[in-house]
């Protein structure tokens, strides 16, 4: 039997595609390899967001290939479409596939499941498959369950591609036209994992924008409402979404039952309305700090995370410090925060007004530093509460519905939702009253 190992880079929407791989790729009779060296096919699901990740995925398949000569390997993913004919020219990649053909990897895949002779018995190496993305106009799903042995907290990718512009994103021109799942289909998959799992996190690359471009006038509150009444699922979380589509009937729905994680996340960017405008950005900061003081106002004590950029093309000393002043405002209890990196074919990175690097690891880091100041107020907080968690894989750590990592006093069964008071912190979470705290 020929035998498979999917390695996923990136984000939600990323790991929930790799999710459907696996699964597509074991319903083609191949078997999942523990490691490089064991597996006969490598498929590598790779991210483009930061120069960074397009240099991981480098790194990775030189890597694969030295510990196993004779694997193929298959390179999709978002730098796959970017820039396929970069990646076939890496020693030892068999076949790029973009995102425009991900669909038919386990297809192809399954030629060789059983003999290992290649898709037709045709492909040479460093074979490109992509296509105008644009031109994509179905929702690529796969059922995901399968894919998830040994995880509790499954991703199910109900949106993928993005209508928007932004000056700095290459998604768009990787992934395509916004695209939804339909109801139906989401709700009959909730359904499905909720039988297996306490907990499912429902993503996509622009979620708050699912049902758009459907018939009818649904939108993102009323599939949450309707996965609510026809299934069992016990927790709901729901991965970022957009600031303004953090919609009053959505917050309420969310304030209104515990079966949703009390967990917002709104991309900022930056909390200078200049840089926005930069950025071409569809909300001012007074739009943004109203979304978040009407979550923290329903919900107390939600978690409120952000993804904030530095080092923007023109982001002068001013801007930045209005950036940090607005973020410092505001109840964060975490920012993701990353160092603008040039994406070939956007706006911004053909800007004349770049930022130094040098500059722009300053700003991370002053901004980091917020982001742990502020991570380490809401843990204290939390402090002489019993807060709601899944216990996680090992058992001997779970995930509160407000996104606290709590080390547990004693190893419980996983994937079972429980109540933890709170003693105390650990060096990046909080611990159950009991266990010793890590400060």
């Amino acid at each position: 039997m020929q035998r498979f190992l999917v390695k996923t880079f990136g984000c939600r929407a990323s790991q929930a595609d790799g999710a459907a791989l696996e699964a597509d790729l074991a319903a083609q009779g191949l078997g999942r390899a523990e490691t490089v060296s064991s597996a006969d096919l490598v498929v590598l699901n790779s991210c483009t967001v930061t120069a960074a990740a397009d240099d991981e995925l480098r790194q990775t398949v030189r890597r694969v290939h030295r510990e196993n000569p004779g694997a193929r390997i298959l390179v999709t993913g978002c730098y796959a479409q970017r820039a396929p004919e970069e990646i076939a020219a890496l020693g030892g990649v068999w076949m790029v596939a973009g995102n425009s053909h991900k669909a038919r990897i386990g297809e192809w895949a399954g030629t060789f499941a059983e003999d290992g002779v290649p898709y037709h018995g045709q492909l040479d190496l460093g074979q490109i498959h992509v296509s105008d993305i644009f031109e994509q106009r179905d929702f690529l799903s796969s059922p995901v369950e399968d894919a998830l042995s040994g995880r509790t907290r499954p991703n199910l990718k109900i949106q993928d591609g993005c209508n928007n512009r932004c000056s700095f994103c290459i998604i768009p021109f990787v992934r395509g036209r916004s695209r939804s799942a339909s109801a139906d289909q989401a709700i009959e998959q909730v359904g499905r994992l909720a039988r297996k799992y306490k907990e499912v996190t429902l993503s996509g690359v622009n979620l708050g924008r699912w049902g758009r471009d459907l018939a009818g006038s649904m939108r993102l509150a009323d599939l949450v409402r309707r996965i609510l009444q026809e299934t069992e699922v016990e927790r709901l979380r729901l991965s970022s979404v957009e600031p303004m589509d953090w919609s009053d009937d959505l917050l309420a729905l969310m304030a209104s039952t515990p079966r949703i994680a009390r967990h917002v996340h709104a991309p900022l960017q930056s909390g200078s309305d200049r840089v926005l405008r930069r950025m071409h950005r569809k909300y001012r900061p007074r739009h943004y700090a109203d979304r978040i003081l009407k979550a923290r106002a329903l919900m107390p004590e939600c978690a409120v995370g952000a993804d904030v950029m530095t080092g923007f093309p023109g982001e002068t000393e001013e801007e930045f410090e209005e950036s940090r002043a607005f973020i410092e405002a505001l109840p964060f209890t975490y920012l993701h925060v990353f160092t603008y990196s040039e994406r070939p074919g956007t706006p911004a990175a053909e800007s004349a007004a770049q930022v130094s690097m040098e500059i722009r690891k300053q700003r991370t880091h002053i901004l980091r530093d917020l982001s742990a100041s502020k991570n380490r107020e809401f843990r204290l907080a939390a402090i002489g509460r019993t807060l709601s968690a899944v216990v996680l894989e090992d058992g001997r750590a779970a995930l509160s519905g407000n996104y606290l990592k709590i080390s547990l006093a004693s190893q419980r069964r996983p994937n079972r939702i429980v109540d933890v008071p709170i003693g105390g912190l650990t060096k990046d979470g909080v611990s159950e009253a009991g266990l010793l705290p890590v400060l």
